[in-house]
């Protein structure tokens, strides 16, 4: 499918738009933009089929439909990541494109454990790779990477989270940009976690501003192998909103559960 963006300065300004969203489309742990620092169990999967989708007065709507996600706890206290996406993107008044994404690696490494008054720290540096085609909005067209610092901390049925980083985004026009964000969610009995998010980015490009983003979510346990998440939410400074829904399921070698320590998934 062709995108029809009525004349190239229109062109540019949507691409420009569809390139700063990018990023933003990393839905870091799942279903929030925030992350943990609490990685996938050794020798666990976390496996979802996901779908995130945005939308803002300037840019339209763009997503993914759907994404695989894929975690594995590769050595103690370390996750590899990827995320595979079928992404699409629907320009105000144009057409729809639909193809594979930027592609997704990293690689969570928690390096302080949680103690009575010590929360878990961990890094989880994202590498985002140029493999959508940006002539059609489906990706960044350079790559991208993200380095952040998480904590979490337990307290009873309480659970919350939360850092910043630092994405460096190259290419013309665009500026290095900082996120910080935090969560807090709440186990209100077996199989259900209500939370919500508030988190916010600096400027992305040249002579554009930050922008604040809230979320509010569920995650519903079905049995210890499968799951389903959602989270959804809007700016506060502008005409924008997103929303988030996957199925997870998590499994071990031979196919058993995992056993979280503090009743938090990694993700």
């Amino acid at each position: 499918m062709k995108l029809d963006m009525g004349g190239g300065r229109g062109r540019r300004a949507w691409l420009a738009l569809a390139a700063l969203l990018a990023p933003a489309l990393a839905w870091a742990g799942p279903p929030y933009t925030t992350d943990d620092p609490e990685p996938v169990e050794l020798h666990h999967w976390e496996v979802y089929l996901a779908t995130v989708d945005q939308w803002s007065r300037e840019a339209g709507w763009s997503g993914t439909a759907p994404h695989l996600e894929v975690n594995y706890g590769a050595l103690p206290d370390v996750q590899l990541h990827a995320i595979a996406p079928l992404a699409w993107a629907h320009a105000p008044g144009g057409g729809t494109s639909l193809g594979y994404g930027d592609t997704e690696l990293g690689a969570k490494v928690r390096f302080v454990h949680e103690g009575e008054r010590v929360p878990q720290i961990g890094v989880f540096p994202l590498l985002e790779l140029p493999t959508g085609d940006a002539s059609r909005g489906l990706g960044a067209g350079q790559t991208q990477l993200f380095l952040p610092l998480w904590l979490q901390k337990s307290f009873g049925p309480w659970t919350s989270y939360g850092g910043g980083g630092y994405w460096i985004n190259p290419g013309p026009g665009n500026r290095n940009w900082w996120y910080f964000g935090w969560q807090a969610q709440r186990r209100l009995g077996e199989g259900v976690a209500l939370g919500a998010e508030l988190f916010h980015g600096t400027a992305r490009q040249d002579g554009g501003s930050g922008e604040t983003r809230f979320n509010v979510g569920v995650v519903l346990d079905f049995g210890e192998l499968h799951h389903v998440l959602v989270s959804a939410g809007r700016a506060l400074d502008k005409q924008a909103a997103q929303a988030y829904l996957a199925y997870q399921l998590t499994f071990g070698p031979g196919g058993e559960a995992p056993a979280p320590e503090d009743g938090h998934e990694g993700h």
